[in-house]
């Protein structure tokens, strides 16, 4: 197979790696969707015309795009074709609607924003206030059932209008080191800030996931998160661009379908995030759960038990790693060298150090705050997007801080623990919330499970632990704390339980802890400590 030579800072950009596939292979399929097959050649062109459209509109390098679609082949058309532009894309959470919605578009500057008519309500409702988004002149509305939407005051472009044209457009000079596109933290502990990401971020990302994870042009990934987040470009697009590996882009993850449609694609490798793995390892055990074509799923979060539970009924290798949006992977697993329960070892590209409240660095067995540092230039965020004081706190001295407790053993593996902003503090312990929820949801009737802090009468926290039940399940709180009491010490033990029918998440399937510890102790919230002093009554 011929390979690319990305020595040249001019060539690693995102457009560069499909330019170079389209140029040699035009009509080899890169992806499938909806069971219809896209080429290299078929993708390029389209992001030639997106981009000879967006010229038209007076978009050029450096302009910010807002994207507000769902999966789907004109999402990747978009993308390359801003690529190409040098503008810079801003992905938006399909989820959002009214205040964050707005916050979104406005925060990085937005003068277009392309939407699917799906979304037409949400996007009226925000333009309709008085001032609102005075930057964004134009939509392009794209509508699958072939209707459309008005807004007073803007440029309203049918998607067919904007790429109906020949493709061709004044290219500018696109280095390695221009922003590529704004993307937004999940916002799980608070606003989202924008991280402004170079070009050579989804470059160097996926020679990293491909070293990794040995991709070939026989692998095909199914990718099934969405494509406004970085997993589902950065670790499955880009690199099975950069590979030659066929990719299947599923309009989102089912559960359900998730076996079949593996199988039918013969996929060979999946990215999962969060409780994805512990959802399919709940589902009913089949005599053929290990006849599968999966070699290796590829993510974050796996606990020990759901590790070695999962490679051993699915037939299948995992491999962990650690990673945000701002910085890439910055610690990974190899499939000669990985540990269930650990993120793996630091990535070649970077050094880190775990470090106490004072900065000081902490040694093997020692919870500390992870911090980065990349060794390769334009490889992590060039900073938030009009933010400079978020910029200068995160990277002070020199290093990025993560605000993410890890421990290191003896071996060099490392652990996650906790989001530092997520530990409890109880009667001088400190609990990490990520390890009792690691246990509460070993009970078989536990789906999924949050435990965040709650105001103690007594000072510092209380452990409230929000259940999720198995379909039809008829769990009961004190069953589960009597579970609990079996498994962790006393002090970690939830004094309360509340029942819920779904954990508030984002839809790249992070639990939104802020929200629950602002709901606090609701009315449907049970209590250990009142339980026993009832009992005794």
């Amino acid at each position: 197979m011929e390979t690319i030579d990305l020595r040249d800072p001019a060539d690693r950009t995102l457009h560069g790696l499909l330019e170079w596939r389209a140029r040699r292979t035009p009509q080899r399929p890169w992806f499938w969707f909806r069971d219809q097959a896209f080429t290299y050649g078929q993708l390029d062109a389209d992001a030639d015309r997106v981009a000879a459209g967006l010229s038209a509109l007076g978009v050029g390098k450096g302009a910010k795009v807002a994207v507000m679609l769902a999966n789907r082949p004109e999402f990747l058309a978009a993308w390359f074709g801003l690529s190409k532009l040098g503008a810079v894309e801003v992905p938006v959470n399909t989820a959002h609607r009214g205040y964050l919605l707005s916050y979104l578009i406005e925060q990085a500057d937005c003068e277009v924003l392309i939407v699917e008519a799906t979304f037409a309500e949400r996007v009226s409702d925000i333009l309709a206030r008085p001032g609102a988004l005075s930057r964004l002149r134009t939509v392009v509305t794209l509508d699958i059932g072939g209707g459309g939407f008005a807004l007073e005051g803007r440029t309203v472009l049918p998607w067919v209008a904007l790429v109906d044209n020949d493709g061709a457009f004044e290219r500018p000079e696109v280095r390695w080191s221009d922003p590529l596109g704004i993307q937004f933290t999940s916002g799980t502990t608070g606003p989202s800030k924008g991280a402004v990401l170079p070009q050579n971020y989804a470059v160097q990302t996926a020679e990293s996931v491909c070293a990794i994870a040995g991709y070939t042009e026989a692998d095909c990934l199914y990718n099934a998160l969405p494509l406004f987040h970085g997993n589902a470009k950065f670790l499955s697009a880009v690199p099975a661009l950069l590979s030659g590996a066929r990719m299947v882009l599923a309009e989102r993850f089912s559960a359900s379908s998730f076996w079949d449609e593996v199988r039918r694609h013969g996929c060979t490798e999946f990215n999962y995030i969060g409780s994805i793995l512990a959802i399919l390892l709940k589902a009913e055990p089949r005599p053929d759960d290990a006849a599968n074509p999966l070699r290796l799923l590829f993510g974050a979060g796996a606990t020990p038990e759901v590790h070695e539970a999962f490679e051993g009924r699915f037939g299948v290798r995992l491999i962990e790693g650690y990673g945000m949006s701002e910085i890439g992977l910055a610690l990974v697993s190899r499939l000669d060298d990985g540990r269930p329960g650990s993120c793996g070892k630091p990535h070649p590209d970077c050094e880190v150090v775990l470090v106490d409240d004072d900065g000081r660095p902490v040694g093997d067995g020692v919870p500390g705050e992870l911090l980065v540092r990349p060794k390769r230039p334009w490889s992590t965020l060039l900073g938030y997007y009009r933010m400079p004081e978020k910029t200068v706190e995160a990277w002070q001295g020199l290093w990025f801080h993560t605000g993410d407790t890890l421990v290191r053993d003896g071996d060099g593996f490392y652990r996650f623990v906790d989001r530092k902003k997520d530990a409890i503090r109880r009667r001088g312990e400190n609990i990490s919330s990520f390890e009792v929820e690691r246990l509460v949801a070993t009970h078989p009737a536990v789906r999924e499970c949050a435990a965040v802090p709650v105001a103690s009468e007594l000072g510092e926290d209380e452990v409230l632990v929000c259940v999720v039940r198995q379909p039809g399940g008829t769990l009961s709180a004190a069953a589960l704390v009597q579970h609990c009491e079996g498994l962790m010490a006393r002090f970690m033990v939830p004094r309360y339980v509340r029942f819920v029918d779904s954990l508030p998440k984002t839809p790249t399937e992070k639990v939104q802890k802020f929200r629950l510890r602002e709901e606090g102790i609701t009315a449907d919230t049970w209590d250990r400590e009142r339980a026993a002093a009832e009992c005794a009554s």
